[in-house]
């Protein structure tokens, strides 16, 4: 009977699966081309792909970041930036608006997968031809988190929360108005849902917006627990409540309530989000997303890594806990490793589809500076359940 079950789940894996979902490879260029090979050049452009440490470069990173990990925040403090959190990110965006970072145009090189099968090649072709001259690395970088001359510490990504606890609340603007115990919620005749987590001020809505405004049945929607940030969202021209549908919420709060029903999603995209929470709640909110993916669905990941410069740029007294920190306007920041990651998801019951620890080389050529830059970048599947399987196998067999 072990047998038949493996026999099932393969099959499945290999042939009704999208393809899409099996891909452990990055993308082509023009993204990760740009290769270091003269030292001696290495002032020719602002940015270096794929950047091998050395031994003695990772021990360094390794002596920073202890140092700067010596001198802990005090409990009562950090107590504060917990329970506080939404107000500091309110003020994050009411400082900065829509104006901090620059739109995510490489998601779908990255991250295909956030597309429908079939639809997601005209788009990435096209996006490669019109950026070409701009290299769209330089354009990923400085969107993720850049580091400011003027204030290093103060750059974050968007994240998630405030209380949005019973279904009854949601009215989802131009929709109409549902409970989430009924046959109808916002973008419930879709065929195809995306979820962002922490959706900031729009700089991945809007690019995918832009992408799937031509693609029948496909939804959109985005959440943060900055107030400030999703009325950024809703105000932005390119917003389309027909196809989107931004809320506030609170992905620490157990009780909160989704739009939409579990299995409802194809795509959960959570991008420079997880490092803003505090490391404890990390596992729960993920076993809690999962279960709102369809079978076969994927978590999309991209977040820092271990030992990236915006962590060795610390001061003593801005640690947390371990590899957690706090900034100037009172955000926080984790920085993961790949097994971290790895552990997190599969513990939640994901499958590894891809999961890169993305090292480059940003340089000011004109003081002559090189800094380091570390991300993690991960896709993990949820797999489909044996009676699933078995009964697309049946409708396989059935249309052939």
């Amino acid at each position: 009977m072990h047998f038949i079950e493996r026999v099932c789940l393969s099959y499945l894996r290999n042939s009704i699966l999208p393809k899409r979902f099996q891909s452990k490879k990055r993308p082509t260029a023009p993204l990760g081309s740009r290769i270091l090979l003269d030292p001696d050049k290495v002032f020719d452009h602002n940015m270096w792909d794929h950047m091998q440490w050395s031994q003695e470069e990772e021990e360094r990173a390794k002596e920073k970041a202890t140092a700067n990990s010596l001198v802990r925040v005090q409990s009562e403090l950090q107590d504060k930036y917990e329970r506080e959190a939404s107000k500091y990110w309110d003020q994050f965006y009411k400082t900065h608006k829509n104006n901090f970072f620059k739109d995510r145009n490489w998601l779908f090189l990255e991250f295909p997968e956030i597309l429908p099968e079939g639809k997601r090649d005209h788009y990435i072709k096209m996006d490669t031809t019109t950026e070409k001259n701009s290299h769209l690395t330089l354009t990923r970088i400085h969107e993720d988190n850049c580091l400011c001359e003027h204030d290093p510490l103060v750059n974050a990504s968007s994240v998630q929360g405030s209380n949005f606890s019973s279904c009854h609340h949601f009215s989802g603007d131009d929709h109409r108005s549902v409970k989430c115990f009924g046959k109808e919620f916002p973008g419930s005749d879709a065929i195809y849902r995306i979820l962002e987590v922490g959706c900031g001020a729009g700089n991945s809505v809007v690019p995918i917006l832009k992408a799937v405004c031509h693609i029948p049945g496909v939804f959109l929607y985005c959440c943060d627990f900055a107030s400030g940030a999703v009325e950024l969202i809703k105000s932005h021209s390119s917003f389309d409540s027909s196809r989107c549908f931004a809320f506030v919420h609170d992905l620490c709060d157990n009780a909160s309530s989704y739009p939409f029903p579990d299995e409802s999603l194809d795509v959960i995209l959570l991008v420079f989000v997880l490092s803003s929470i505090h490391p404890d709640r990390i596992q729960g909110i993920v076993n809690r997303l999962v279960r709102l993916l369809k079978p076969g669905g994927m978590m999309l990941f991209r977040d820092y890594g271990r030992y990236d410069a915006s962590q060795l740029r610390f001061k003593k007294g801005c640690c947390l806990s371990e590899n957690f920190y706090v900034r100037g306007d009172g955000t926080r920041a984790y920085f993961f490793t790949k097994d971290e990651v790895h552990h997190i998801f599969s513990s939640a019951g994901l499958t590894e589809v891809q999961n890169l620890l993305d090292r480059r080389l940003q340089v000011n050529r004109k003081k002559k500076v090189k800094i380091y830059r570390v991300w993690i970048q991960s896709k993990f599947q949820k797999q489909v359940g044996l009676a699933q399987s078995r009964q697309e196998d049946a409708l396989q067999k059935h249309s052939t």
